[in-house]
């Protein structure tokens, strides 16, 4: 509307100067000259409102709803007063008759013509808005409708007709041409704003796409690489020659968030990953691999900074005091492997023996990875691959180890101990038989091949007439954390129809540290009427409120404190005390370990109800315990 109006006004002025010099010719020129000066103070008035400010020309997509309403209502107001300047200027246009006599002189000729075309022109250039043009036409054209009607002449009223239909087309040809306006700038204006949509559109998927690759590389509370992003990277590097990587893990971590709670555990990892950046070499690499477990990674050569010198670094900055914890809380064990490795698979596996060797000496240490650590690696590889073909083919073998009653020769339990001899290693320890079937996901095999010959064992008992005497099973932390122990025993024992008397559960003290997750299974297994032991009592982290979280029904005393009790007053008095605490809580009190008479006679003496060691019994496959055991008790009897 604006742009129309300054275009058209220049015109508007010449021709009205035209109109002024004819008027002069004519012998008006006083009139001429006042109408020209009125005239031009009018649109001077309307180039002045078409500059003014207005406000609701400042729309934009961030504006608010009460700034757009006061926009609107300014752009109303605005249009309101270029109409009023257009009907002014339009009665302005109006007073020409006073210059030709009403249209009668010999000028009229000339000032109709005028008078068309300004009022065409306005129309023309008037497009965006018809209000304007229409208020500007409407006097005129009225104006020389009624002088013509006037005259009295036919010709004058024909030429009066004419001029109405003309003001009337004029109408109809200004609306048309706004609705045409509207309908281009509409289309235009859904162009333009699908073309900004879609540039929008475009850059947010360029920022979510970027941000996404980020998030797929990146930990989003350290910052750090993730596993993902951290072996992208490291294999890259991996080409370029000897690398070494570090890996890390926090010791005293679960404390801190069972202590403090989970949000001071993400402000403890946060801290960490600050430090491990600030000891971080300039060339290396830093990842959060998952959990509490960080990797680095690095060129020693590069940096100059050999690897025992950068672990033991970590190890101090780590072990800083943190804001807000317990000074020494917190910890951090190290695994170094410096070397060419045919992959980082490989190389990620052997800082992680390196790491596990560390943890095993204590916090705060770190380990390199050397030939001893290689050797047991490939030791723990062959098991890996060897136990499941153990598990199908029943090479592995369950021996059970007696317990006895007081007297030492009533038999009254019997405890299951697995035993694999391996063709090449020879025989397996039960840890490292264990930590062999989690780390290969067989522990849920393990268990139920062990359960297999548990319950073997106590269908010879009840064939033999003792299904007084129970079979206790170890069941390892891992065992009772992942596998659904109670569902599977539970079901085992319905299915032989076994009475669940007979079986006794034994877990070690170590369980108590995760008793949310295993709190379920152990009260499953005790509803159904299995026992539970608690092995390796006094050197775990159990406590009095645990043995009953743990529904413990027997705790049996760790063999460290037994062997040699008859010449260690501390040892006797740890027994009596084990002994007065089993009394108290109404639990069944088990000495591992009797290995001479005298520690036998020492226990008898205190009044241990019960009793397991080589000296009474060593652990014997099922035909030599059948041989020796069995056929004692039965001839016995």
């Amino acid at each position: 509307m604006r742009g129309s109006v300054l275009a058209a006004i220049p015109v508007n002025m010449l021709l009205g100067l035209a109109s002024t010099w004819v008027a002069f010719h004519s012998g008006h020129g006083e009139a001429g000259a006042i109408w020209f000066t009125v005239s031009t103070a009018v649109n001077l008035l309307r180039i002045g409102l078409c500059r003014a400010p207005c406000l609701g020309l400042g729309l934009t997509p961030d504006t608010t709803p009460a700034m757009a309403a006061a926009s609107l209502r300014s752009a109303d107001r605005h249009l309101c007063a270029c109409i009023a300047a257009a009907f002014l200027s339009g009665l302005v246009w109006a007073c020409q008759p006073l210059l030709c006599e009403g249209y009668t002189s010999a000028q009229t000729l000339f000032y109709l013509v005028i008078t068309c075309g300004i009022t065409a022109g306005a129309v023309t250039h008037g497009t965006a808005y018809a209000r304007i043009p229409l208020a500007f036409i409407l006097p005129p054209l009225l104006s020389v409708t009624v002088c013509l009607v006037a005259a009295g002449d036919f010709d004058r009223d024909c030429l009066a007709a004419c001029v109405l239909l003309y003001l009337l087309a004029l109408t109809h040809t200004a609306f048309r041409s706004e609705a045409g306006f509207c309908e281009a700038s509409r289309i235009k204006n859904e162009a333009t704003a699908l073309a900004r949509s879609r540039a929008e559109a475009h850059a947010s998927v360029s920022a979510l796409a970027d941000e996404m690759r980020r998030r797929a590389t990146h930990d989003d509370l350290t910052g750090l690489f993730n596993r993902a992003g951290f072996i992208q990277q490291a294999e890259s590097r991996l080409q370029a020659g000897a690398i070494s990587l570090l890996l890390l893990d926090l010791d005293g971590f679960k404390l801190v968030n069972d202590v403090y709670g989970h949000k001071a555990g993400d402000r403890v990892l946060v801290e960490v990953a600050r430090r491990i950046r600030a000891v971080l070499p300039g060339n290396g690499l830093a990842a959060r691999l998952g959990g509490d477990e960080f990797a680095v990674l690095y060129d020693p050569a590069a940096s100059g900074i050999p690897q025992d010198q950068l672990a033991a670094s970590l190890v101090a900055a780590v072990a800083q005091p943190l804001d807000g914890f317990d000074a020494g809380r917190l910890g951090v064990s190290i695994g170094v492997h410096s070397g060419t490795e045919p992959s980082l698979t490989e190389m990620l596996s052997c800082a992680d023996a390196a790491l596990y060797a560390a943890k095993a000496a204590g916090r705060n240490h770190y380990r390199m990875f050397d030939a001893g650590l290689r050797e047991r690696l490939q030791i723990r590889r062959d098991l890996e691959r060897d136990l499941s073909t153990a598990l199908a083919e029943a090479d592995l073998e369950v021996w059970f180890q007696p317990i006895y009653a007081l007297d030492a020769q009533t038999l009254v339990g019997l405890e299951a101990l697995v035993r694999w001899q391996h063709p090449r290693l020879g025989w397996i320890a039960p840890p490292d038989l264990v930590v062999t079937a989690a780390t290969a996901g067989l522990t849920e095999s393990l268990l139920r091949y062990i359960l297999e010959q548990v319950c073997a064992m106590m269908q010879i008992l009840r064939a033999r007439g003792l299904g007084t005497v129970r079979v206790a099973m170890n069941v390892s932390p891992q065992e009772m954390a992942q596998v659904p122990v109670d569902e599977i025993v539970i079901e085992r024992l319905n299915r032989l129809d076994l009475p669940p008397a007979m079986l006794e559960i034994e877990i070690t003290e170590e369980t108590a540290l995760d008793i949310a997750a295993v709190q379920g299974k152990l009260h499953g297994l005790s509803r159904a009427g299995i026992r539970v032991a608690l092995d390796d009592f006094g050197i775990g982290y159990s406590s009095l409120s645990s043995l009953r979280q743990l529904r413990a029904d027997r705790i049996k005393i760790d063999r460290s404190f037994v062997t040699g009790l008859s010449d260690s007053d501390d040892k006797r008095g740890l027994v009596l005390a084990v002994l007065g605490l089993g009394r108290m809580l109404g639990l069944e009190v088990v000495a591992e370990g009797v290995e001479s008479d005298e520690d036998l006679r020492t226990l008898q003496t205190m009044g241990c109800p019960f009793l397991q060691g080589y000296h009474l019994g060593r652990p014997m496959p099922v035909p030599e315990l059948e041989a020796k055991v069995f056929a004692n008790r039965i001839a016995a009897a």
